[in-house]
């Protein structure tokens, strides 16, 4: 090998080591560059501060996650109003009052708080989560506010004597609610409206504070005006009248009606007559007159239910009985009603029972629509008039069933009704008229006289076989039913009526009674299962003897005889729902009145 050789192969060597030691420093670079980057000690840094924080003592639990300090709360940007748990759901109020709560966020699971040592700005990492925390929004992170110099131990006492004050708060609402709640129950009221002049004089509406359902009520020239005024300078809805629960007062808005509305002359509607804004509202009294447009004045009566007695005894007793002795109670599909005096009429009042088959739902409708259907009637000036001055309501009772049967949808169930009308007319008398459907009856004895005031209307009977008769369709010899019925009127039972026309809504209306209160008088009305074991004749002689028994008594004596009358109908062993009203006439001690139902 010649010379030049030999020195070529001494001067590749170094230039292969030179080119390793430049790609090991690469290398080194390259892994440094990477450890700097990704920073493993951290993890051997902070290894004693993880264990510490996720290894806590129980009470610990019980520390909120925001420190409780009114004066820090304030300082954070939370809205006190709101309070969400971290699955970003609103929290419920406890109570009917809630102290402002002032940490930002809660949570139901009582997650573990960060160790005291945070300085201002710090950041509590959650370290156990069920749900994702972006459900919990409110800034990503929960900053701990400005630390406080009070111990954990002090900042817990702190915390458990803010949350012992709130039950204290809470149960003072509660006792302003239960006293609300006395006084509006002892202070309910009956509103009276009658228009006194313009087109639609005469007209009345009645209203009372209980019924919240109907509240508030409307006055205007158009449907579904509650108090309808036919004339052109009302606007189709004028003013409106609401009880205000507050004040326990009526009160009275103007809706910013065109030609704007007056209380005893004083205009109440907005100012600013051109923009028709509804205006403030007003507090009604007794005897206020409100002038709607220029020529309808309506004149306002307000009374207190609680002044109203009925002038003579109301006994109620009613009983679903049993198949036999000890058995199950039949369900009870009996509703009674009493209503002294009907809303705005004081010198009206109704009684009924309705008896139903099939269910009770047709008996409740019929018991709540008769009396609103009678009211209604007799508010109009026209009707009222005549009633007391002929004496006689056989036009109001009709229509009353009649619209009754109209406003019922009940296709499947029906029911008996028996409604008795009693007014007075201010000198020492009563008067009385009864309507009837079914077989539910009233009788009326004075001074041992007895006057049957409705008709029996099952097929059985002789009327109704005879009123049958006479609409083409006789019954056959032993047919004692309508498609299984045993009555042949009733109110309901759509289906039956349309698939039979031999069934009908058509009342009995009796003759008027007059009643001298000074006579010795009281009325019997009852449903059928009375009347099935006991018969009219006895059950009068059975009230006379308790009347006598109970001579020295003057209070609940009603009561007392119309529970003496159920009883003797249980030891008869009725089969029947029975139901029964007294009205003890020569009894003036009376009783609050209301509406009595089963």
């Amino acid at each position: 090998m010649g010379r030049g050789s030999m020195a070529m192969m001494a001067m590749s060597i170094p230039i292969a080591d030179v080119g390793l030691c430049v790609g090991l420093l690469m290398l080194l670079v390259i892994l440094l560059v990477i450890l700097v980057a990704c920073k493993p000690w951290r993890f051997f840094r902070f290894r004693s501060r993880f264990v510490d924080r996720t290894t806590l003592k129980v009470e610990d639990l019980e520390r909120p996650l925001v420190s409780d300090d009114a004066d820090i709360g304030r300082a954070q940007s939370y809205e006190p109003t709101r309070n969400y748990d971290l699955e970003g759901s609103r929290l419920q109020p406890e109570g009917y009052f809630s102290a402002p709560r002032n940490e930002g966020l809660v949570h139901k699971q009582r997650l573990p708080s960060s160790s005291p040592g945070f300085d201002q700005g710090s950041t509590v990492v959650l370290d156990v989560v069920t749900e994702p925390l972006e459900d919990a929004y409110v800034g990503q992170t929960l900053k701990r506010s400005l630390g406080s110099n009070l111990s954990f131990e002090e900042q817990k006492r702190g915390r458990k004597e803010e949350l012992s004050a709130v039950p204290k708060i809470t149960l003072d609402g509660d006792s302003a609610f239960e006293n609300a709640s006395k006084d509006f129950s002892q202070q309910r009221s009956c509103l009276t409206l009658e228009v006194i002049s313009g087109p639609s004089r005469g007209t009345c509406f009645s209203i009372r504070s209980t019924d919240t359902s109907k509240l508030p009520l409307t006055l205007g020239r158009v449907t579904p005006s509650d108090l309808l005024l036919k004339d052109t300078e009302v606007s189709g809805r004028h003013a409106m009248i609401n009880w205000n629960l507050n004040n326990l007062k009526w009160e009275l808005i103007d809706l910013g009606s065109l030609n704007g509305t007056l209380l005893n002359s004083h205009p109440i509607n907005h100012p600013d007559s051109g923009r028709r804004l509804r205006g403030d509202p007003v507090e009604l009294a007794s005897g206020d007159i409100i002038t709607l447009g220029t020529t309808s004045n309506v004149h306002v009566r307000i009374t207190s239910l609680a002044e109203y007695r009925v002038p003579f005894g109301v006994g109620v007793a009613c009983d679903p009985m049993s198949l036999r002795r000890g058995a199950k109670k039949l369900p009870m599909e009996d509703v009674c009603y009493s209503h002294w005096p009907l809303p705005g009429l004081d010198q009206f009042g109704l009684f009924g029972i309705c008896d139903g088959h099939g269910g009770v739902g047709a008996a409740k409708s019929a018991s709540k629509l008769l009396p609103e259907m009678v009211a209604t009637l007799l508010s109009d000036s026209l009707n009222r008039e005549r009633v007391l001055s002929l004496n006689d309501a056989s036009h109001v009772l009709r229509d009353a069933f009649l619209q009754t049967e109209a406003c019922m949808n009940h296709y499947y169930e029906g029911c008996t009704a028996t409604a008795l009308l009693i007014w007075a007319d201010g000198e020492e008398r009563f008067f009385a008229q009864c309507a009837n459907v079914g077989d539910s009856a009233c009788v009326i004895d004075i001074d041992e006289n007895l006057i049957k005031m409705t008709e029996d209307h099952k097929v059985t009977s002789y009327s109704e076989r005879l009123r049958i008769r006479e609409i083409g369709e006789a019954l056959k010899d032993g047919e004692t039913r309508l498609c299984g019925l045993n009555l042949a009127r009733m109110l309901g039972d759509k289906f039956l009526k349309q698939q039979d026309g031999r069934f009908s809504s058509e009342p009995y209306i009796s003759q008027v009674v007059h009643i001298d209160k000074a006579s010795r008088a009281f009325a019997l009305m009852a449903s059928d299962g009375l009347w099935d074991v006991i018969s009219m004749k006895k059950s009068v002689q059975l009230v006379l003897q308790t009347m006598e028994r109970y001579s020295a008594e003057r209070e609940n004596v009603a009561d007392k005889i119309a529970n003496s009358l159920l009883s003797e109908a249980r030891n008869l062993r009725t089969k029947d729902n029975t139901s029964i009203i007294l009205l003890d006439f020569s009894n003036s001690s009376g009783a609050s009145s209301g509406r009595i139902g089963s």
